[in-house]
Protein backbone atom coordinates (compact mmCIF):
# COMPACT_ATOMS: atom_id res chain seq x y z
CA UNK A 1 0.00 0.00 0.00
CA UNK A 2 0.82 3.49 -0.64
CA UNK A 3 1.78 5.47 2.17
CA UNK A 4 0.78 8.49 0.81
CA UNK A 5 -2.92 6.96 0.19
CA UNK A 6 -3.02 5.76 3.74
CA UNK A 7 -2.16 9.41 4.81
CA UNK A 8 -5.10 10.80 2.81
CA UNK A 9 -7.12 8.06 4.51
CA UNK A 10 -6.38 9.49 7.66
CA UNK A 11 -6.99 12.89 6.85
CA UNK A 12 -10.36 12.17 5.46
CA UNK A 13 -11.48 10.81 8.90
CA UNK A 14 -9.67 13.33 11.00
CA UNK A 15 -11.31 16.25 9.04
CA UNK A 16 -14.89 14.81 8.59
CA UNK A 17 -14.36 14.47 4.81
CA UNK A 18 -13.00 14.71 1.28
CA UNK A 19 -13.23 18.48 0.27
CA UNK A 20 -11.97 19.49 4.09
CA UNK A 21 -8.98 16.78 3.62
CA UNK A 22 -8.20 18.06 -0.20
CA UNK A 23 -7.63 21.43 1.86
CA UNK A 24 -5.36 20.25 3.98
CA UNK A 25 -3.36 18.49 1.81
CA UNK A 26 -3.59 20.89 -0.78
CA UNK A 27 -5.03 18.31 -3.59
CA UNK A 28 -8.39 18.46 -5.29
CA UNK A 29 -11.25 16.59 -4.48
CA UNK A 30 -10.80 14.45 -7.34
CA UNK A 31 -7.35 13.76 -6.64
CA UNK A 32 -8.62 12.34 -2.80
CA UNK A 33 -11.21 10.56 -4.03
CA UNK A 34 -8.71 9.24 -6.75
CA UNK A 35 -6.44 8.07 -3.71
CA UNK A 36 -9.09 6.87 -2.14
CA UNK A 37 -9.97 4.32 -4.96
CA UNK A 38 -6.27 3.05 -5.49
CA UNK A 39 -5.85 2.19 -1.43
CA UNK A 40 -9.20 0.14 -1.53
CA UNK A 41 -7.93 -1.61 -4.75
CA UNK A 42 -4.74 -2.26 -2.78
CA UNK A 43 -6.50 -3.32 0.49
CA UNK A 44 -9.03 -5.63 -1.81
CA UNK A 45 -12.25 -3.64 0.63
CA UNK A 46 -13.55 -0.93 0.38
CA UNK A 47 -12.37 2.19 2.65
CA UNK A 48 -15.56 4.56 1.93
CA UNK A 49 -18.75 4.81 1.39
CA UNK A 50 -21.48 7.28 0.88
CA UNK A 51 -23.13 9.10 4.03
CA UNK A 52 -25.56 12.24 2.84
CA UNK A 53 -24.19 14.02 0.14
CA UNK A 54 -20.21 13.27 1.21
CA UNK A 55 -18.50 10.17 2.76
CA UNK A 56 -17.69 8.19 5.36
CA UNK A 57 -15.37 5.62 6.31
CA UNK A 58 -16.23 1.57 6.55
CA UNK A 59 -15.07 -0.77 9.14
CA UNK A 60 -12.20 -1.64 7.07
CA UNK A 61 -11.50 2.19 6.61
CA UNK A 62 -11.12 2.94 9.74
CA UNK A 63 -9.07 -0.36 10.80
CA UNK A 64 -6.33 1.16 7.80
CA UNK A 65 -6.97 4.55 9.10
CA UNK A 66 -5.88 3.45 12.86
CA UNK A 67 -2.89 1.90 10.87
CA UNK A 68 -2.07 4.71 9.12
CA UNK A 69 -1.58 6.82 12.33
CA UNK A 70 0.85 3.94 13.37
CA UNK A 71 2.56 4.42 9.61
CA UNK A 72 3.23 7.86 10.49
CA UNK A 73 5.05 7.44 13.53
CA UNK A 74 7.17 4.88 12.13
CA UNK A 75 8.29 6.85 9.27
CA UNK A 76 8.62 9.76 11.58
CA UNK A 77 10.93 7.65 14.22
CA UNK A 78 13.01 6.69 11.19
CA UNK A 79 13.81 10.26 10.05
CA UNK A 80 14.15 11.48 13.60
CA UNK A 81 16.82 8.14 14.01
CA UNK A 82 18.68 9.39 10.75
CA UNK A 83 18.73 13.47 11.53
CA UNK A 84 20.07 12.01 14.83
CA UNK A 85 23.49 11.27 12.79
CA UNK A 86 22.92 14.91 11.02
CA UNK A 87 22.76 18.10 12.78
CA UNK A 88 20.80 19.38 15.66
CA UNK A 89 17.11 19.30 14.90
CA UNK A 90 15.55 22.22 12.43
CA UNK A 91 12.56 23.09 11.30
CA UNK A 92 8.83 24.27 11.76
CA UNK A 93 7.13 23.88 14.71
CA UNK A 94 3.32 25.16 14.75
CA UNK A 95 1.86 25.75 18.35
CA UNK A 96 -1.84 27.14 18.63
CA UNK A 97 -3.07 27.98 21.94
CA UNK A 98 -6.29 29.52 23.72
CA UNK A 99 -5.85 33.34 24.73
CA UNK A 100 -4.75 33.19 28.56
CA UNK A 101 -2.47 30.47 28.33
CA UNK A 102 -0.90 32.30 24.71
CA UNK A 103 -0.37 35.44 27.34
CA UNK A 104 1.10 33.34 30.20
CA UNK A 105 3.04 30.96 28.23
CA UNK A 106 4.33 32.00 24.43
CA UNK A 107 6.19 35.10 25.34
CA UNK A 108 8.40 33.21 26.85
CA UNK A 109 8.54 30.20 24.61
CA UNK A 110 9.78 32.42 21.68
CA UNK A 111 12.13 33.70 23.76
CA UNK A 112 13.98 30.24 24.08
CA UNK A 113 12.98 29.46 20.54
CA UNK A 114 14.91 32.20 19.79
CA UNK A 115 17.76 30.64 20.81
CA UNK A 116 17.83 27.80 18.91
CA UNK A 117 19.32 27.75 15.29
CA UNK A 118 17.32 26.76 12.74
CA UNK A 119 13.81 26.16 14.60
CA UNK A 120 11.10 28.28 13.77
CA UNK A 121 7.56 28.71 15.94
CA UNK A 122 4.18 29.57 13.85
CA UNK A 123 1.48 30.55 16.20
CA UNK A 124 -2.06 29.84 16.29
CA UNK A 125 -4.80 31.56 18.25
CA UNK A 126 -7.03 29.16 18.77
CA UNK A 127 -10.06 29.21 21.96
CA UNK A 128 -11.78 26.89 21.51
CA UNK A 129 -14.30 24.47 23.65
CA UNK A 130 -13.15 21.73 25.59
CA UNK A 131 -13.93 18.57 23.22
CA UNK A 132 -12.50 20.43 20.27
CA UNK A 133 -8.91 20.87 21.49
CA UNK A 134 -7.77 17.73 20.41
CA UNK A 135 -8.98 17.98 16.87
CA UNK A 136 -6.42 21.02 16.67
CA UNK A 137 -3.89 18.42 16.41
CA UNK A 138 -4.62 17.82 12.87
CA UNK A 139 -3.02 21.45 11.78
CA UNK A 140 -0.66 21.72 14.91
CA UNK A 141 2.12 19.95 15.91
CA UNK A 142 1.27 21.13 19.56
CA UNK A 143 -1.89 22.41 21.09
CA UNK A 144 -2.08 24.13 24.33
CA UNK A 145 -5.61 22.83 25.89
CA UNK A 146 -7.40 23.63 28.91
CA UNK A 147 -9.52 21.80 31.42
CA UNK A 148 -11.28 21.72 34.87
CA UNK A 149 -9.63 20.17 37.81
CA UNK A 150 -12.32 17.37 37.61
CA UNK A 151 -12.61 16.93 33.29
CA UNK A 152 -13.06 13.91 32.00
CA UNK A 153 -9.57 12.78 30.09
CA UNK A 154 -8.66 13.71 26.66
CA UNK A 155 -9.65 10.91 24.24
CA UNK A 156 -7.69 8.31 22.38
CA UNK A 157 -5.32 9.90 19.53
CA UNK A 158 -3.79 12.39 21.29
CA UNK A 159 -0.70 12.34 23.89
CA UNK A 160 -1.24 14.58 26.72
CA UNK A 161 1.37 16.54 28.48
CA UNK A 162 0.95 17.78 31.20
CA UNK A 163 1.81 21.25 31.63
CA UNK A 164 0.36 23.22 35.26
CA UNK A 165 -2.15 23.54 37.25
CA UNK A 166 -3.40 26.72 37.10
CA UNK A 167 -5.93 28.27 40.36
CA UNK A 168 -8.94 30.10 39.16
CA UNK A 169 -9.91 32.98 41.80
CA UNK A 170 -12.77 35.00 42.76
CA UNK A 171 -12.32 38.42 40.74
CA UNK A 172 -14.39 41.22 42.44
CA UNK A 173 -14.48 45.36 41.80
CA UNK A 174 -12.48 47.24 43.71
CA UNK A 175 -14.32 48.19 47.56
CA UNK A 176 -16.23 45.16 47.64
CA UNK A 177 -17.41 44.18 50.52
CA UNK A 178 -15.31 40.96 50.28
CA UNK A 179 -12.31 42.15 48.12
CA UNK A 180 -10.50 42.48 51.91
CA UNK A 181 -11.01 38.63 52.52
CA UNK A 182 -8.12 36.14 52.71
CA UNK A 183 -10.57 33.56 50.98
CA UNK A 184 -14.23 33.75 50.13
CA UNK A 185 -16.63 30.40 50.00
CA UNK A 186 -19.63 29.74 47.94
CA UNK A 187 -21.78 30.46 50.38
CA UNK A 188 -20.38 34.31 50.23
CA UNK A 189 -21.05 34.35 46.50
CA UNK A 190 -24.62 33.04 45.81
CA UNK A 191 -26.16 36.34 45.87
CA UNK A 192 -23.68 38.11 43.45
CA UNK A 193 -24.00 38.64 39.74
CA UNK A 194 -21.54 36.67 38.16
CA UNK A 195 -20.25 37.17 34.64
CA UNK A 196 -18.85 33.77 33.22
CA UNK A 197 -18.08 31.82 30.19
CA UNK A 198 -19.88 30.32 27.23
CA UNK A 199 -21.07 26.89 28.44
CA UNK A 200 -18.90 24.14 27.30
CA UNK A 201 -15.69 26.12 27.77
CA UNK A 202 -13.85 24.95 31.08
CA UNK A 203 -14.02 27.51 33.39
CA UNK A 204 -18.02 26.97 33.03
CA UNK A 205 -17.39 23.86 34.51
CA UNK A 206 -15.89 25.14 37.63
CA UNK A 207 -18.76 27.69 38.27
CA UNK A 208 -21.20 25.00 38.29
CA UNK A 209 -18.88 23.53 40.86
CA UNK A 210 -19.15 26.33 42.66
CA UNK A 211 -23.03 26.18 42.27
CA UNK A 212 -23.76 22.96 43.55
CA UNK A 213 -21.70 23.55 46.97
CA UNK A 214 -23.77 26.89 47.14
CA UNK A 215 -26.85 24.75 47.11
CA UNK A 216 -28.39 26.88 44.48
CA UNK A 217 -27.06 27.96 40.54
CA UNK A 218 -25.37 31.16 40.49
CA UNK A 219 -26.77 33.88 39.05
CA UNK A 220 -24.82 34.83 35.17
CA UNK A 221 -25.67 38.31 34.15
CA UNK A 222 -23.32 38.32 31.20
CA UNK A 223 -21.01 35.39 29.25
CA UNK A 224 -17.53 36.49 27.56
CA UNK A 225 -15.04 34.61 26.77
CA UNK A 226 -11.90 36.66 26.68
CA UNK A 227 -11.06 37.00 30.15
CA UNK A 228 -9.60 40.78 29.51
CA UNK A 229 -12.77 41.92 28.42
CA UNK A 230 -13.92 39.83 31.71
CA UNK A 231 -11.93 41.18 34.40
CA UNK A 232 -12.49 44.75 32.77
CA UNK A 233 -16.50 43.97 33.35
CA UNK A 234 -15.93 43.01 36.97
CA UNK A 235 -13.50 46.31 37.37
CA UNK A 236 -15.99 48.55 36.25
CA UNK A 237 -18.72 47.06 38.94
CA UNK A 238 -20.37 45.04 36.23
CA UNK A 239 -20.62 41.63 38.76
CA UNK A 240 -18.31 39.11 39.87
CA UNK A 241 -15.93 36.07 37.70
CA UNK A 242 -13.68 33.38 38.39
CA UNK A 243 -10.54 34.22 36.44
CA UNK A 244 -6.88 32.48 36.36
CA UNK A 245 -4.36 33.54 38.98
CA UNK A 246 -1.40 33.94 36.79
CA UNK A 247 -2.70 36.31 34.42
CA UNK A 248 -5.55 38.36 36.00
CA UNK A 249 -4.95 40.93 38.40
CA UNK A 250 -3.77 43.06 35.88
CA UNK A 251 -6.65 45.30 34.73
CA UNK A 252 -8.36 46.02 38.25
CA UNK A 253 -10.12 43.28 39.51
CA UNK A 254 -9.22 42.18 42.92
CA UNK A 255 -8.56 38.39 43.30
CA UNK A 256 -9.80 36.02 46.44
CA UNK A 257 -8.64 32.81 46.47
CA UNK A 258 -11.66 30.71 46.76
CA UNK A 259 -12.45 28.09 49.81
CA UNK A 260 -14.64 25.17 49.69
CA UNK A 261 -14.03 24.44 45.72
CA UNK A 262 -11.15 23.13 44.85
CA UNK A 263 -11.03 25.77 41.41
CA UNK A 264 -8.48 25.36 38.95
CA UNK A 265 -8.26 24.38 35.70
CA UNK A 266 -5.27 21.47 33.93
CA UNK A 267 -3.08 23.52 30.98
CA UNK A 268 -1.77 20.47 29.01
CA UNK A 269 -0.50 20.12 25.73
CA UNK A 270 -1.91 17.79 23.25
CA UNK A 271 0.24 16.15 20.42
CA UNK A 272 -0.27 13.49 17.69
CA UNK A 273 1.70 10.78 18.28
CA UNK A 274 3.99 11.12 14.64
CA UNK A 275 4.24 14.49 15.21
CA UNK A 276 5.42 14.18 18.85
CA UNK A 277 8.05 11.64 17.19
CA UNK A 278 9.70 14.64 15.15
CA UNK A 279 12.68 16.12 17.08
CA UNK A 280 11.66 19.27 16.35
CA UNK A 281 8.66 19.06 17.81
CA UNK A 282 10.04 17.33 20.90
CA UNK A 283 12.68 20.57 21.28
CA UNK A 284 9.97 22.92 21.63
CA UNK A 285 7.42 21.08 23.56
CA UNK A 286 10.55 20.79 26.41
CA UNK A 287 10.76 24.54 25.88
CA UNK A 288 7.36 24.67 26.70
CA UNK A 289 7.74 22.82 29.56
CA UNK A 290 10.47 24.67 30.75
CA UNK A 291 8.29 27.99 30.33
CA UNK A 292 5.07 26.46 32.35
CA UNK A 293 6.82 25.32 34.99
CA UNK A 294 7.96 28.67 35.83
CA UNK A 295 4.44 28.58 36.85
CA UNK A 296 3.77 25.48 38.37
CA UNK A 297 1.17 25.82 41.48
CA UNK A 298 1.80 22.65 42.93
CA UNK A 299 4.87 20.47 42.81
CA UNK A 300 4.24 18.07 40.43
CA UNK A 301 1.80 19.55 38.13
CA UNK A 302 4.17 19.83 35.39
CA UNK A 303 5.10 15.91 34.54
CA UNK A 304 8.46 14.56 32.74
CA UNK A 305 6.94 13.25 29.97
CA UNK A 306 3.77 12.44 27.31
CA UNK A 307 0.96 9.81 28.89
CA UNK A 308 -1.99 10.18 29.50
CA UNK A 309 -1.80 10.64 33.59
CA UNK A 310 -4.63 10.05 36.11
CA UNK A 311 -5.94 12.98 37.70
Amino acid sequence: MDTRHLATLRAVRDRGGVTAAAAALHLTPSAVSQQLRALARDAGAEVVERSGRGVRLTAAGHALADAAADVAVALERAEAAVDAFRSAPHGLVRVAAFQSAAELLLPGLLRRVAAMDGVRVELGDEDVAQDEFPALAADFDLVVAHRPDAGADWPAGVDVVPLLREPLDVALPPGHPLAGRATVTPADLVDEAWIAVEAGFPVAGVLDAVGAVAGRPLRVVQRFNDFGVVEALVAAGHGVSLLPRHTAGRRGAVLVPLAGVRAGRRVDALVRPDRGARRVVRRVLDALRAEAARFADEPGAAATGPGRPDR
